[in-house]
């Protein structure tokens, strides 16, 4: 039996928005490419997304001076409008996003594969930010 060798992360944010809009604001390029970044040095260029199981989404991450940058990438493996998203990234972490309505707003929860080349409080709090960002933007 094959035991998964990552440890999973949670993170979660309230959205003040419909369950829709933050569908939306989550899977379409033209949006994502507004709150994907995790500080106001790094933006996403360029995305695309291929919304569909078996589908492939990428995002090009780049600090804003230049300096760095790479792409972010991954299949999907589970898509249910407006509810749920899994996906595998290249290296083969899981991501689950789920999306679910309370009241007049939406708590949106990323449950992701953390890797093992940096401190877990960095990636949680780098996964974080964005998702906060994603916040923001769709409340905006």
């Amino acid at each position: 039996m094959e035991t998964n060798k990552f440890v999973s992360i949670t993170i979660k944010a309230l959205v003040n928005a419909s369950t829709e809009k933050a569908w939306e604001c989550w899977t379409e390029p033209k949006h994502i490419i507004k709150w994907n970044a995790a500080s106001d040095d790094w933006h996403t260029p360029r995305a695309t997304n291929d919304l569909r199981l078996g589908g492939k989404f990428t995002s090009r991450m780049e600090a804003k001076d230049g300096s760095m940058g790479f792409d972010f990438e991954g299949v999907y493996e589970n898509v249910v409008p407006n509810k749920r998203l899994t996906y595998a990234m290249a290296d083969g972490r899981k991501v689950d996003v789920t999306f679910t309505p309370k009241g007049n707003a939406v708590e949106v929860v990323e449950t992701f594969d953390a890797e093992q080349s940096n401190p877990i409080e960095m990636q949680r709090d780098g996964w974080q930010a964005i998702l906060d960002n994603f916040k923001k933007y769709t409340e905006s």
